[in-house]
């Protein structure tokens, strides 16, 4: 078979990424630099990718399409079930989920559109979902299990991973995460499990984003975002006064702290010689595991009419970890072009201050003057944080001093 690229095929970009080339061979034109043919032909190389209003509409009204009708199928043959045999049921579901599965990969290899080919994926991954629960429903296995959303997630990573799909790897990373949390609080249901999970999960996630950076970057880019959400959930729970409430190690919980460290070791010492300075991720997501359990088993009380020096040392100390996580993960945004994970550490970040101000200062300061705190703590995180951001983009990108702001679409 050909592999041969056309050379001279325009490379598609985003229009942002367009107008700053032409904007930029304008100006290397005016100073002498090249001549009116050479930027001719430099933008000639590049054509800005169709990105309508309309063909953006069009792939989200397939995607909801198809998760609509994955959810109404599963839904109808649910209330329809009680009709059917147990072998009939079983049967209904597998040739619904099979037509969706073998259905995609025909279209895929017809080369269809992409966002239809996507939305059939989708509903071969949620079509999963119903044969899980049908089967287990036939062999007597209580459908709130959470092993039951475990193996949903296993075979939607598959899926993912043999066609190297988006939309099955998004239904496994979102039912891996809820099995994720769910599978040792089923047993342990303390505040401090869930600590240890969440901070687990997030080195676990920090490693696998790092792993797929060289195969799949879309699902790097995914493992990134979650390991992100992951980490600042972690920290906001331990920041919570008085959240120790023990802990009886279980084997899940156990089995987790476990896959943490040794992913995260061995994600670390795989990316050591990377240029890019890889292995501070799963590095960083440990050191957050390790603050984050740390803050959560230092126990302050929960009284609130006498707030000590000690509940004073820990609001402190979690405000700023939680300040230096969101700076992390500014610097992270700056060196891998992922903006959603600066707006998600500034959303939390927000979040959290606001909590701890009421925690903390609630106690002492009422009405108004509370109003009056609260956003005196705003102002000095946000001008420590942007600070902190610039010198971060500065030290990455000295001829600008603001890093890359445009960043790369996805």
């Amino acid at each position: 078979m050909n592999t041969t690229v056309d050379a001279s095929a325009p490379r598609e970009v985003s229009r942002q990424q367009f107008a700053w080339l032409r904007a930029e061979v304008a100006e290397w034109q005016a100073r002498g630099v090249i001549d009116a043919t050479q930027a001719e032909t430099i933008t000639g190389g590049y054509t800005p990718r169709s990105g309508s209003a309309s063909s953006v509409l069009g792939r989200i009204m397939l995607l909801l399409g198809g998760a609509f009708v994955g959810v109404g199928l599963i839904w109808l043959v649910a209330a329809n079930l009680e009709d059917l045999s147990p072998t009939g049921r079983f049967a209904t579901v597998v040739a619904l989920w099979l037509a969706f599965l073998v259905g995609s990969e025909v279209l895929a290899a017809r080369r269809t559109s992409a966002p239809l080919v996507g939305a059939i994926r989708l509903l071969a991954a949620l079509g999963f979902g119903a044969v899980i629960m049908q089967a287990a429903q036939s062999l007597q296995v209580p459908a709130y299990e959470p092993a039951l959303v475990g193996l949903w997630s296993l075979g939607a990573m598959l899926h993912a991973h043999l066609t190297r799909s988006v939309m099955p790897f998004l239904v496994g990373l979102g039912t891996g995460v809820q099995w994720w949390i769910w599978q040792p609080l089923w047993t342990e249901g303390t505040a401090m499990a869930a600590v240890i999970s969440l901070g687990a999960g997030a080195a676990v996630a920090a490693s696998l984003a790092v792993l797929c950076d060289g195969w799949v970057r879309s699902f790097a880019w995914w493992w990134r975002l979650t390991a992100a959400v992951l980490a600042l959930a972690a920290l906001f729970v331990a920041a919570v006064p008085g959240i120790y409430d023990g802990l009886d190690w279980s084997l899940w919980l156990l089995l987790e702290l476990i896959a943490a460290v040794v992913l995260g070791i061995a994600a670390a010492a795989l990316a050591v010689r990377r240029p890019d300075h890889a292995w501070i991720e799963p590095v960083g997501a440990l050191t957050v595991l390790a603050a984050a359990v740390l803050l959560a088993l230092w126990d302050t009380g929960t009284d609130t009419n006498d707030v000590g020096l000690d509940q004073w040392a820990h609001a402190a100390l979690g405000v700023a970890a939680y300040v230096g996580l969101a700076v992390a993960l500014l610097a992270l945004d700056v060196l891998r072009e992922h903006r959603a994970l600066s707006w998600i550490a500034m959303a939390a970040l927000v979040a959290f201050t606001t909590f701890q101000s009421f925690a903390v200062f609630a106690p002492i300061v009422t009405g108004a003057l509370l109003f009056v705190v609260l956003g005196i703590v705003f102002l000095g995180t946000g001008l420590l944080v942007e600070r902190a951001r610039r010198r971060v983009a500065a030290t990455l990108d000295p001829a600008t001093g603001e890093g890359c702001d445009e960043g790369v679409q996805r």
